[in-house]
C-alpha cells in the first residue's frame, strides 16, 4: 500500500518487532512502543523499520497520519536510548523552605507555602529523578515519560486559592 514511512535504525540500537509493539534497546535502556495493529503494519527490514497503513482506502489518510506519528515517536525512542532526555527544575521559595523527598514512584513535596500536607507528584515509567540542593534533574530514555513527570511536578506545586503573583513558591523549569 502507498503512504508508508521508513525509519533507519542507528548502528548501536537493536529493534525487535512483535505483534503490536516495537522494542528498542540501546546502551542506556529499553523503550517499548505499542501501536494500533488494526490501523498500521510495522515490519523490520534489514536496517530499517517500515510503517505502512493496513486499512481500507477510505481510512487511508488517518492511517497515513498515524504512520508519520509513530515514525516520529520511534525516532524519539532511538535518541532516548542513545542519550537521555533531561529536564532541569529549580525549587523557588520565599519564606518556607521546600523540601523534596524522592521515592521509587512518587515525589513528595513538603512544606510548600508552610502547608502541613505533603504534595505528591507521580514519576512516570522508567524516569529517574535526582535532587541536589534546590535543583531537580528529571531524566530518562522516553521523551513522553520525562515530560509527563516534569508536568506532574509542576501540577503538584500549583498554588490554589491565593494570588500567584504574590505567592511564587514552587518548582519551576530551570533556565539554562
Amino acid at each position: 500500500m502507498e503512504g508508508g514511512v521508513t525509519v533507519n535504525i542507528p548502528e548501536k540500537v537493536t529493534v525487535d518487532v512483535k505483534g503490536d509493539s516495537v522494542s528498542i534497546k540501546g546502551s542506556l535502556g529499553t523503550n517499548v512502543r505499542k501501536f494500533n495493529a488494526n490501523l498500521l503494519s510495522i515490519k523490520k527490514e534489514q536496517n530499517a523499520i517500515v510503517i505502512e497503513p493496513a486499512v481500507e482506502k477510505h481510512l487511508h489518510k488517518k492511517a497515513s497520519n498515524a504512520a508519520n506519528a509513530v515514525a516520529k515517536e520511534i525516532r524519539n525512542d532511538f535518541a532516548g536510548v542513545e542519550k537521555h532526555y533531561e529536564v532541569k527544575m529549580q525549587t523557588v521559595f520565599e519564606h518556607f523552605p521546600i523540601t523534596v523527598e524522592i521515592k521509587p514512584n512518587i515525589i513528595n513535596i513538603k512544606n510548600m507555602l508552610g502547608e502541613r500536607d505533603i504534595r505528591k507528584a507521580k514519576i512516570v515509567g522508567t524516569t529517574k529523578v535526582e535532587s541536589k540542593d534546590q535543583t531537580l534533574r528529571v531524566y530518562g530514555t522516553s521523551l513522553d515519560d520525562v515530560k509527563q513527570t516534569a508536568v506532574n511536578i509542576r501540577t503538584a506545586c500549583k498554588i490554589r486559592r491565593k494570588d500567584d503573583r504574590t505567592f511564587q513558591d514552587g518548582i519551576y523549569y530551570a533556565l539554562e
